[in-house]
């Protein structure tokens, strides 16, 4: 792994809940230099994960000198930090949704992106090692291990154990502390193969073909998801975007995701998106916008989408259960497998993991931290 320095300094319903529980933690305050309990260089707060020795903070919720991203969804990648260290997707995703690279009044960029690809190594102040490996989220996310005085710690952010043709498979990381997140915390939760999703819309498609069904999914990551299992599916039809969805998919497209012919809805006529797929925001699925559309078939693709009261909230006739994060199995699963001596729980249903780590003998810990929605899911 190659070894550089970095510079010093400092998709929303589904987790309030979350953030309401995590009465197990103790905030962390200022550390001593001179401390040397273990694990006291990581503290986590409600606004962020702060790795104390090098003064840089894993997915802040406020802009901070030195900001460790683990992917470019808004709940953990904002502008305004002084330096991101994030993979070079996740940096491109950050300056289109955010404009981090924006000039200030006297022409000046102000913000500094320092990219770091898969199995990458980059030495912070203070000791601390920071090495990138895929999560398989989304595009360009990342786990963060963190190394320090001998002891390594995984800061997972988001992530899947499924396949996705639209960015690489998560992978295991041996590790002493494990953060995990726990969205999809509830036994409850259990992800359907995606190939009987895409069926689902495939026949539904063929079974109406003067119709068009109309896919909410959410902008980066899900729809381009959406896209690419169907193409992976066989479907070669040209499949219409609405026009909020262009820029990011155009993103992934030069990243090397191939998405197939995409059209937009604005450049085409109703009988032209006869018995065509159409993707669009959630927010747009029963707007005025999809009146221009020939007998929409609305369909939500989500994990939430198992919840039936989450279909019916929405009004969706064809709820699809595609999800960007490990349902309950696979995150029991996952802490198995990385096997830490401890396992802090944070973004979701903490209070449920945390249990399952009590009865089978693993020091657990819930973490509330602020700001963290299901923007992506």
């Amino acid at each position: 792994m190659d070894g550089r320095a970095a510079g010093t300094g400092e998709e929303s319903e589904g987790r309030s809940e979350g953030r309401r529980l995590g009465r197990n933690l103790r905030y962390g305050g200022p550390v001593h230099p001179c401390v040397t309990a273990p694990f006291s260089w990581i503290q986590p707060y409600p606004h962020g994960i702060h790795v104390v020795p090098a003064d840089a903070w894993v997915d802040p919720s406020r802009p901070v000198d030195l900001a460790l991203v683990t992917h470019g969804h808004a709940d953990h990648a904002r502008g305004g930090h002084g330096r991101t260290v994030a993979t070079p997707e996740t940096l491109a995703i950050m300056e289109l949704r955010y404009r981090t690279g924006a000039e200030d009044d006297a022409g000046a960029i102000p913000h500094k992106a320092e990219p770091v690809r898969y199995g990458e190594s980059i030495r912070l102040p203070g000791d601390v090692t920071a090495t990138y490996v895929p999560a398989g989220h989304v595009l360009g996310s990342a786990q963060i291990l963190l190394e320090h005085a001998g002891e390594r710690i995984v800061v997972t952010g988001d992530y899947k154990r499924r396949p996705d043709p639209t960015c690489p498979p998560f992978e295991v990381v041996p590790c002493d502390i494990f953060i995990t997140e726990a969205t999809f915390g509830l036994p409850v939760f259990t992800h359907p193969p995606i190939a009987g999703e895409m069926a689902k819309l495939t026949d539904r498609l063929a079974a109406h073909p003067d119709s068009c069904v109309l896919v909410g999914a959410y902008a980066l990551g899900k729809a381009q998801r959406v896209i690419a299992e169907l193409r992976a599916a066989g479907h070669t039809d040209p499949i219409y975007l609405h026009g909020a969805m262009e820029r990011m998919c155009r993103l992934y497209e030069e990243h090397g995701v191939d998405l197939g012919e995409l059209r937009l809805v604005a450049d085409h006529s109703k009988d032209d998106m006869r018995g065509s797929v159409v993707v669009c925001p959630p927010s747009a699925l029963n707007d005025r916008w999809s009146r221009r559309l020939p007998d929409p078939i609305t369909a939500m693709a989500s994990g939430w989408m198992r919840v039936r009261q989450r279909a019916r909230q929405r009004n969706v006739e064809l709820p699809l259960v595609i999800s960007d994060h490990a349902d309950w199995g696979e995150l029991t699963e996952t802490i198995r497998e990385v096997d830490p001596q401890e396992t802090w729980i944070t973004h979701g249903r903490e209070e449920a993991l945390l249990r399952w780590c009590q009865l089978h003998q693993r020091p657990a810990r819930a973490l509330a931290m602020v700001g963290y929605e299901d923007e992506d899911d």
